[in-house]
């Protein structure tokens, strides 16, 4: 299957480092006018600078703004009035028990993991509709479906976003346009790895241990039984961020591993 972006703009947030960046990466391969967006202007330079080395040919870009306030958004949206292709990643997670997780951390995710994307949707939708071509990918989690006690505010925030696509799609009826989701699995991204050399260090282990337990431990229904990459994820994007992928729209797509595991 040969995948052909050229002539399409595509913004990716959150996309300075992990999943993001991969999956600016891929659309960047395909032709894809792409758009990296982080919080500071030397992330993304750092960003930009890097893809543009690991996709030569690629056109490549960067736009600094904080998705997870109203008012990043609107500065974003000031640098980049219309895209083609909306890939919603950006998004943070925390393990934390259920007593000690405060209000304001309840709002934060919510803000961060969903209002960004709902914010971007709202403004980008139209255009798409307009000229009847558009993908709208929220990246989501298992955690949407299995919502993991250690970390219920995140879980919360990822169905929250299965709801809002599914919404979305509804609006794009007998339209080009598509909106879906895509639900990774624990995926070896910066912020997991940082993540796993904790555990590593709090238990004694190597790293390749502490993954391995991770999954043995907390999702032991997986199917693949390791950490995925993030080319794994970002290629399950670029799918259903193409031409190719017309016919998929409303659908929430796995890339976990075969955790989830029911059909349904």
């Amino acid at each position: 299957m040969n995948i052909d972006l050229s002539g399409k703009t595509a913004l990716v947030t959150g996309s300075t480092a992990g999943i993001g960046h991969a999956i600016a990466k891929g659309l960047a391969a395909t032709g894809a006018d792409v758009v990296l967006n982080g919080r500071t202007k030397a992330k993304v330079d750092a960003a930009v600078a890097a893809l543009a080395k690991e996709v030569p040919d690629g056109k490549v870009r960067g736009v600094a703004a904080d998705v997870s306030t109203a008012a990043g958004c609107q500065a974003l949206l000031a640098a980049l009035p219309e895209v083609d292709i909306l890939i919603n990643n950006a998004g943070i997670f925390e393990p934390k028990g259920f007593l000690d997780i405060p209000d304001e951390d309840w709002s934060r995710f919510f803000e961060v993991n969903v209002m960004s994307g709902v914010r971007l949707a709202r403004a980008y939708l139209p255009g798409m509709l307009k000229r009847n071509w558009g993908r709208i990918v929220f990246i989501s989690s298992e955690s949407a479906l299995n919502i993991p006690k250690e970390m219920i505010h995140y879980g919360m925030t990822k169905t929250a976003q299965l709801a809002v696509a599914r919404g979305l799609a509804e609006m794009t009826r007998g339209t080009a346009v598509t909106v879906n989701s895509v639900l990774p699995g624990p995926t070896m991204s910066e912020g997991v790895e940082t993540f796993v050399k904790d555990l590593a260090r709090q238990n004694g282990q190597s790293v390749e241990e502490a993954a391995a337990n991770f999954v043995k431990q907390h999702r032991p229904s997986s199917l693949l039984q390791r950490f995925a990459s993030v080319e794994e994820i970002a290629s399950m994007v670029v799918y259903v961020s193409s031409k190719q992928a017309s016919a998929t729209n409303g659908a929430a797509l796995r890339a976990e591993g075969g955790i989830i595991q029911t059909i349904a």
